[in-house]
């Protein structure tokens, strides 16, 4: 149950005044989320200063001003077109206030002739004049000095408007509660932070440029507290996983030594302490939850393999998870030959098997018969069952969500878990997203891989590449041509996959291919299987093949656009190319005027191909919530941390937890009833749930 002294801050948004229905859900887009505290999370983005007052006659056009004046003549238009003048002055000079589809009897009201007024807006010069247009705020003489304070400004969206904002953000922030202190004293003295409710406040009354920073104290205070309850909730999820009473899974190690001695290659160092570390858990008591990172065409299928072999070894069954069917079928294809040479068996499940055959694949898998299953979601079904499931490999995580990896794990009994990613994840989000995990990381690239050549080309050398490209298939080449739209929408004018095929296709004919995501997964596939047999000379496609496709004889990557895509991104479509023996080259196409961030990414891909450089500095410049779908990924979206500006928080949030739980691992102390308070205001609920549960 959330704590009852939260209850005014998750009250529903509509019950501050001035949100009715109709805002309601226009603030719900805006602050992501229908709770006053979602209203509070909504920083400021800019200040408006209206400290500035001279004498009219020393006003600076251009500048927001807030002036004391006499109302002098009304002089009202003949017709509503036209604008309504007031008249106004001091001791040193005139302005003249605009107004246009103005009403007479309101505006008399408001500037009475003869009375002093106090108004604020942007002054500027018309016909020699000085003239303010509708003022932003038109007061009393009692009122100036309120007037003349600093402004913050709110990233709204169509339909608020600023005033609309600010009364419900600064009505939200005067509902927050004095809490209790969840922070170290030391932490909180050394960084020389206020109290919360004080820091809340403060970031919502900025005083100057330097209070928007994310580095102002306040500002850093939030952070921090958002990101140790992160850490906190991660501890706690993985102080649970290491008390889960695990089962040793000790292999003999003789099927791995049968798969060893048919590959055509040997292991890399990397993927040998992979191996390792790996099987090393899964013989511990506790249940193993581990992450395999390695950057494209690191090996990470073989040493996954050797994992499951384990179990197999041990007398159990282990499962691979994919994402997509491309995927599942490419792991597919990858195994079986090692699956044989090691005797044993291995079947395939997809959403595609119906009937009989489907039928055939869960009788043998219930029975025991099937040692090693790959499939998609499809897995997770309910009348799939193993005889004994002791080990599921997930690969791509980050297409799905932890529930998913729950379902999957509760068809066996102890589930060890491995979850590979392709997506090199910069150390920062390691520790937010999969800090409940150990990490094995592939650094290498297995003997024989060629490096990648990188171009970047203005789009206005499209014929050039044009002709590269078609002597490149004379020559045997294949090529991958990436575009990122499927089609010409009414708002973009973004190469369209489909124009291109068009295009390529009148010059290559029946040797051009397309694929994107609209299409259905057999006629996908069906594209794919053509151009991996070499039918097809030019793949034509959207994004889609970015995640291990592997067509050893395409040897040429274009991607159009290339300064719409994010590092991460672009790098793992590189990535696609330069898995055989040939020289391969990735040929970035952009289109100007390109910005600082654009310029900087295709600079970086030039200058490496060391995927968790790349990863680091995409976090650089992108910020977390914009890394490689992070929005869609289950990756924590933080309102209040930058993870490219707070690292250093993160890490002290991080041993923050640790001594937390080791210290008081129920948070029965006061600092602990606190931290369970802190749990709940950002809503990491599921983690104090864990606490109950002893």
């Amino acid at each position: 149950m959330r704590p009852e002294i939260l209850f005014p801050l998750f009250a529903p948004a509509t019950s501050l005044s001035g949100v009715g229905p109709r805002f309601a859900k226009l603030f719900e887009s805006l602050v992501a989320g229908p709770a006053v505290i979602d209203l509070c999370w909504h920083l400021p983005s800019a200040i408006i200063d209206r400290r500035y007052g001279p004498p009219l006659a020393e006003v600076i056009p251009g500048r927001i001003a807030t002036l004391t004046v006499e109302v002098g003549e009304h002089r009202a238009p003949p017709t509503r077109r036209q604008p309504y003048r007031v008249l106004c002055h001091d001791a040193t000079a005139e302005i003249e206030l605009v107004f246009f589809h103005a009403h007479r009897d309101y505006l008399m009201k408001t500037l009475p002739p003869g009375e002093t007024r106090v108004i604020s807006g942007k002054v500027e010069i018309f016909n020699d004049r000085l003239q303010m247009t509708h003022p932003d705020h038109i007061a009393g003489p009692d009122e100036a000095d309120s007037l003349r304070a600093v402004e913050p400004v709110y990233p709204l969206t169509a339909g608020l408007s600023l005033k609309v904002v600010s009364k419900a953000v600064h009505a939200a922030v005067e509902r927050a509660p004095e809490l209790p202190e969840w922070l170290d004293p030391a932490l909180k003295q050394r960084e020389g932070w206020p109290d919360w409710n004080a820091a809340l406040t403060q970031v919502h009354a900025p005083r100057d440029e330097a209070d928007l920073s994310p580095l102002a104290l306040m500002r850093r205070r939030l952070a921090y507290d958002e990101l140790l309850a992160n850490q906190l909730a991660i501890a706690l999820v993985r102080d649970r996983q290491l008390r889960q009473k695990g089962r040793r899974l000790k292999g003999s190690g003789h099927l791995q030594e049968k798969v060893l001695a048919s590959l055509p290659f040997a292991l890399t160092g990397s993927q040998r302490q992979a191996v390792a570390e790996i099987t090393d858990d899964m013989a511990a008591e506790h249940r193993m939850l581990r992450l395999l990172q390695g950057d494209v065409g690191s090996g990470k299928t073989v040493v996954a393999l050797l994992a499951m072999l384990a179990a197999v070894e041990a007398g159990s069954q282990a499962a691979l998870m994919a994402p997509t069917e491309i995927l599942a079928r490419q792991h597919f294809k990858t195994i079986a030959p090692l699956a044989e040479a090691a005797g044993v068996t291995l079947a395939l499940l997809t959403g595609r098997d119906k009937g009989k055959a489907r039928q055939a694949i869960l009788a043998d898998l219930a029975e025991g018969k099937t040692d090693l299953v790959v499939g998609t979601h499809a897995l997770f079904q309910d009348d799939v069952a193993f005889r004994d499931l002791a080990m599921a490999v997930i690969d791509e995580q980050h297409r799905f969500g932890v529930y998913q990896r729950l379902t999957l794990t509760s068809k066996g009994q102890a589930v060890d878990v491995l979850v590979m990613t392709a997506t090199p994840i910069p150390r920062t989000l390691m520790l937010t997203a999969y800090g409940d995990m150990d990490g094995s990381r592939l650094t290498e690239r297995p003997p024989g891989r060629q490096p990648i050549e990188t171009v970047t080309l203005s789009l206005d050398r499209l014929p050039e590449v044009v002709t590269a490209v078609e002597r490149a298939r004379n020559k045997g080449a294949q090529i991958y041509w990436i575009c990122p739209l499927v089609e010409e929408s009414e708002n973009s004018d973004l190469a369209a996959a489909e124009d291109r095929y068009r295009a390529l296709e009148q010059l290559f004919g029946d040797k051009v291919g397309l694929v994107h995501g609209r299409m259905k997964g057999p006629e996908k596939d069906a594209v794919m299987a053509r151009f991996s047999e070499g039918e097809i000379a030019i793949l034509v496609a959207t994004t889609v093949v970015e995640v291990g496709v592997d067509v050893p004889k395409a040897t040429i990557m274009v991607i159009e656009h290339a300064e719409r895509f994010g590092l991460a991104q672009l790098h793992q479509l590189r990535g696609r190319v330069g898995r055989g023996a040939e020289k391969s080259s990735c040929l970035l196409l952009w289109q100007g005027p390109l910005g600082e961030t654009a310029k900087a990414r295709l600079q970086i891909l030039r200058e490496t191909d060391d995927g968790f450089r790349i990863a680091e500095e995409d976090l650089r410049l992108r910020g977390a919530g914009e890394l490689l779908g992070v929005r869609q990924s289950g990756l924590p979206a933080f309102r209040l941390a930058d993870l490219a500006v707070h690292g250093d928080l993160l890490a002290t949030a991080r041993d923050d937890a640790r001594l937390i739980l080791e210290k008081d691992p129920e948070l029965a102390a006061e600092r602990g009833q606190a931290l369970r308070i802190l749990l709940y205001l950002f809503e990491r609920d599921a983690a104090v749930k864990f606490l109950r549960s002893g």
